[in-house]
């Protein structure tokens, strides 16, 4: 058995892809049999189901002639450089074409699930739970079964190619050309993740945005009243962007961290049981058993009462994916990995990679834990915005602001740390095994966050349905507790970008032939500055986006509540589709400008002022990018529960406000600016500052000072001239300084 794992182990990771997807499918055709209401829902839903296919349909239209031309260039580039191969096109496509349906999985299952889940809160909130959250995660399992499966394809048929066929070095140039085509994959993915975000952000955020200020603040009318013209468009952008959107989003994630990981990992040289390319597997066999366990995990969230706490169940189903995967890791690195190994001039051992791993899920248990307290009702932050609202709508906007500057602080921290933990014990390898092993629990991860925005959808639902009070409380209980896994899932991905991009940075600076950055150089320093500039203007745009399609979506509600008798006296039916199109054609014209810009500013950059000013730019955009994402994300959260707080009441100095009330107001005036802040433009900025890290690392070689062909040649040289000069000596405690 020992033997088979040892020269099968690469074949054996597309199995737990396959394994993820064949689960899917059964939980698909679960919530697919449940009871989907009366006729009147199954209408409405079906407006919901229509309306998210028609955007998909748009936005793919557009996104197919940008894969075709940007394959198209590729595939000439790789002409250009001995090390670069054409056939990193076709590579980019299958990204592009797995993202999108990773995307495509979760909405077509949310817009089935959400009817599903209403009708299932007419009976207990269990079964409201067990139906949205088998929906959840389809779609988790989709994405992370996707994953696993092309990647390891991909790995298979690149090794046999570049390496195994030419009897080349596992650490040569031919792996590192197998690894920059792997790229492509990484690169297809991410582009079309950006693009789905940003356009589904803007979708969602232009009609939730429209509904509520027409609707609920001018019109007194209950947020998704079937009388409001708005309300199917923002049910419909629930699903593009936080299930469609969300899922390209972390499918890129997932894509780019294990991808940045094997890259460095051909820079080890392992003397292992699996011809050397051990440290170049472990991450994808990582993802592999972290989806198994996330499948586990998934049996482990129920309740059984109207009391039971949901948070709890979804909390238990988490943990459990963690520690069983943190268990499992051990075993896999210890088994695959030799007990010395270097990176850099670091020395390190198996074990240190395990402890790298540990410091990962701990970063990413801690970040959901600062951003649930940060994020749910009955936490200090949002408290404090609720008290805030009692005065106003400045003052609730002025705590907003204040609650999402002052998340960043701990997250940061923890990102601190876990980066110079991670470093200590494994150089950059660790870092980067260290976002792997964050990210190996991406299905489950996905599954509570997708969650979130079917459980919302079913109260949407209920409330046009004009259903029992009952049933509507049913998905209120669950759709707070999904505002609050949403900004979690969000905290998440922007901390796994963070490790992720480092990693990806240091294989960045290892292919381009320079040593470090140094910010002393008055042009590296410009290139800091710009890049720190660029998620400012990328949020910018999409907020903008947001704030042009909603003035043109309230007004259209606005004509129809004037132009059209009857509707509030429920005689007249809205104009839904309308509202649809408004969204659908802004969100489709308003994403290519902010996507560009992560395309294409890298290339400019890179090629007009070199590697180390290229550098100097990512340095900007990462540690950038984060803040903004963490800010915004977080502060966007806290101003949705805030205002969820008053529909369930809010208690301030003395006095209990609910619905309507001016405090009330205020709220909703916070979640309005709240909402492009946590759904646009705030977790857009994890794809961002990844998408530029992977288009750098693949101009790399045709920007590199010392040509990649020649690297190994120049390695050799320099060890040489170092032996002769000196006798290196190497710290036995592995603190990985020559002496």
């Amino acid at each position: 058995m020992n033997f088979f794992l040892h020269n099968n182990l690469i074949y054996l990771i597309p199995v737990f892809g396959l394994a993820g997807i064949a689960v899917m499918l059964y939980k698909s055709a679960w919530v697919s049999k449940q009871d989907a209401g009366d006729e009147n829902m199954q209408t409405l839903a079906g407006y919901i189901a229509d309306g998210a296919m028609a955007f998909l349909k748009a936005e793919w239209k557009i996104l197919s002639y940008f894969a075709v031309i940007a394959a198209l260039i590729l595939a000439y580039s790789g002409t250009l450089v001995e090390t670069s191969s054409p056939v990193i096109a076709l590579s980019f496509l299958v990204g592009a074409f797995t993202s999108a349906l990773a995307g495509y999985i979760g909405m077509n299952i949310a817009t089935k699930a959400n009817v599903r889940t209403t009708q299932a809160a007419r009976t207990s909130l269990a079964q409201a739970l067990k139906v949205s959250f088998t929906g959840g995660s389809v779609m988790g399992l989709g994405v992370a079964g996707l994953a696993v499966l092309g990647l390891g394809s991909l790995f298979i048929v690149f090794y046999n190619i570049y390496v195994v066929q030419t009897g080349a070095s596992v650490n040569g140039a031919q792996m590192e050309r197998a690894l920059e085509v792997l790229a492509g994959f990484s690169l297809g993915a991410e582009s079309i993740a950006l693009f789905a975000r940003v356009g589904g952000g803007i979708y969602t955020k232009a009609a939730d945005v429209g509904a509520d200020l027409v609707g609920k603040v001018e019109a007194g009318i209950p947020e998704d009243d079937v009388r409001n013209p708005a309300t199917i468009a923002d049910n419909v952008g629930d699903n593009v962007g936080d299930v469609a959107g969300m899922g390209a989003d972390l499918f890129g994630s997932y894509v780019a961290t294990i991808l940045a990981t094997m890259v460095l990992g051909r820079e080890i040289s392992s003397e292992d049981n699996f011809g050397g390319i051990a440290p170049i597997l472990l991450p994808m066999l990582i993802a592999g058993l972290g989806l198994v366990f996330s499948i586990v995990a998934t049996f482990f969230v129920r309740i059984k009462n109207e009391t039971d706490n949901v948070q709890t169940a979804l909390n238990m189903g988490n943990w459990s994916s963690i520690v069983l995967t943190a268990i499992a890791s051990y075993f896999a690195v210890t088994w695959m990995l030799p007990d010395t190994m270097e990176i850099r001039g670091y020395t390190f051992g198996n074990h240190d990679v395990f402890y790298s791993i540990l410091v990962g899920l701990t970063v990413g248990t801690l970040m959901s834990i600062i951003t649930e307290y940060y994020t749910a009702m009955g936490k200090r932050p949002v408290i404090s915005i609720v008290n805030q609202s009692s005065t106003g709508h400045a003052t609730n906007i002025i705590g907003g602001l204040a609650v999402g500057m002052e998340s960043t602080m701990l997250p940061i921290l923890v990102l601190a740390g876990g980066i110079y933990g991670s470093y200590h014990f494994a150089g950059l390898y660790g870092v980067a095994i260290a976002a792997a092993g964050m990210m190996a629990t991406t299905a489950m991860q996905l599954a509570i966050d997708a969650f979130g925005p079917i459980a919302d959808n079913a109260g949407g639902i209920a409330e046009m349905s004009q259903l029992p009070k009952e049933v509507r409380n049913r998905t209120d209980n669950l759709d707070a507790v999904g505002n609050t896994t949403a900004a979690t899932g969000k905290g998440f991905a922007i901390a796994s970008a963070a490790l992720t991009s480092l990693a990806l940075f240091a294989a960045f600076v290892g292919v381009a032939g320079i040593d470090s950055i140094d910010i002393y150089k008055a042009n590296v320093l410009a290139g800091l500055f710009v890049g720190g500039m660029i998620p400012f203007i990328f949020s910018s745009l999409a907020i903008s986006a947001v704030g042009r399609a909603a003035m043109e979506m309230v007004q259209e509600v606005r004509r129809q509540f004037h132009e059209i008798p009857g509707i509030m006296e429920y005689k007249a039916k809205p104009e839904y589709e309308k509202c649809v199109a408004i969204s659908t054609k802004a969100s489709i014209k308003e994403m290519m400008l902010p996507g560009a810009i992560a395309l294409i500013v890298p290339v400019i950059i890179g090629f007009a002022f070199g590697p180390e000013v290229l550098g100097g730019l990512l340095a900007g955009v990462t540690v950038s990018g984060v803040l903004m994402g963490m800010f915004q994300s977080n502060a966007g959260g806290a101003w949705d529960n805030a205002k969820k707080s008053f529909e369930k009441g809010a208690y301030i100095n003395g006095e209990t406000y609910y619905k309507n009330s001016e405090p009330h107001k205020a709220s909703v005036t916070g979640d309005t600016v709240g909402d492009p802040f946590k759904d646009t433009s705030g977790p857009s900025m994890n794809i961002l500052i990844k998408l530029m890290s992977i288009v750098s690392l693949i101009i790399a070689p045709h920007i590199a000072v010392v040509p990649a062909h020649m690297e190994a040649t120049s390695i050799i040289k320099k060890e040489i001239k170092a032996t002769s000069a000196k006798t290196m000596v190497v710290d036995t405690k592995n603190s990985g300084k020559f002496k």
